[in-house]
């Protein structure tokens, strides 16, 4: 009978192993289906982002060509302007008669953000390279 103990241990190990996880409430699924009918925070991750207000501008620069929003750029008075500026060069940009300045990192998207409260036409350009962007026509 003792050569039986560990076969019979071994069997009953197996037996009982094979026996977790099978309760329908602690799988996976019906947890998540749980927690999205009773969690607030379940709900709020399914709604979707309202963009910011006001004007989103892109511009790239590679190889020392600029792409994106270029040019003159209206902008109504007033109106919240996010630039983002993605180089691949470090380098940095500056927008004239706002005197605002922001650091590029080398090909990471950087965001310059104001309100346009100044009318005129005004420069975007990267500092050290002497590159125009855009021109910013707020008005």
């Amino acid at each position: 009978m003792r050569a039986h103990r560990p076969v019979l241990s071994a069997a009953l190990l197996l037996a009982l192993s094979g026996c977790a996880g099978t309760d329908s409430s602690a799988s996976p699924a019906a947890s998540a289906a749980s927690a999205s009918s009773t969690s607030p925070a379940a709900e709020l991750s399914t709604t979707t982002p309202v963009p910011p207000a006001g004007q989103q501008l892109a511009v790239q620069v590679a190889g020392g060509k600029v792409t994106g929003d270029t040019g003159r750029v209206p902008v109504p008075v007033g109106d919240h302007v996010t630039l983002t500026i993605t180089s691949d060069v470090a380098d940095e940009v500056h927008v004239h008669g706002y005197d605002l300045t922001t650091a590029l990192t080398l090909a990471t998207p950087t965001a310059l953000t104001f309100d346009a409260t100044i009318p005129g036409v005004f420069e975007v350009e990267l500092h050290e390279a002497g590159t125009v962007l855009l021109s910013l026509q707020v008005g």
